[in-house]
């Protein structure tokens, strides 16, 4: 005999969040992590703990080990959920994250930015619509 168990969640109703999902890369079984990647991505859910234990499944589920391009091994390891925010309404332009960065060098930093923002720029140069004609 087949016992099919549901869930029916008391509150129907949806909220979205935003959770800040950090990855460790290592290479080579080097225990020592010196990369980390930070992601944003957008939760649905009914509440606050639903939208971080699923942040923490998205996790567990992209860790990957995997050779690159120099066949060495990679592994990103799922470190935790380190922010989550319910995002109330949507609004054209409205901040979704912020961090404050303190630099020792800010002059490069500044450089990486700006140059950051030209390879995005550089997507758009090909683009000839007349709505895109006054950016350039």
């Amino acid at each position: 005999m087949k016992i099919l168990l549901t869930y029916k969640p008391i509150n129907h109703n949806m909220s979205w969040y935003i959770a800040k999902i950090i990855f460790g890369i290592c290479l080579d079984e080097n225990k020592q992590t010196t990369q980390f990647d930070e992601q944003l991505r957008i939760i649905s859910a009914r509440d606050e703990n639903e939208a971080f234990l699923k942040a923490r499944m998205i996790g567990v589920r992209e860790e990957d080990i995997f050779l690159n391009d120099e066949n060495r091994v990679v592994k990103w390891q799922f470190i935790d959920v380190s922010e989550l925010n319910q995002l109330n309404e949507w609004k054209d332009g409205m901040e979704i994250y912020s961090c404050i960065h303190e630099r020792e060098e800010s002059e490069r930093y500044i450089h990486y930015v700006q140059q950051k923002a030209a390879l995005i720029e550089g997507k758009f140069q090909t683009i000839s619509s007349p709505l895109f004609q006054h950016l350039a």
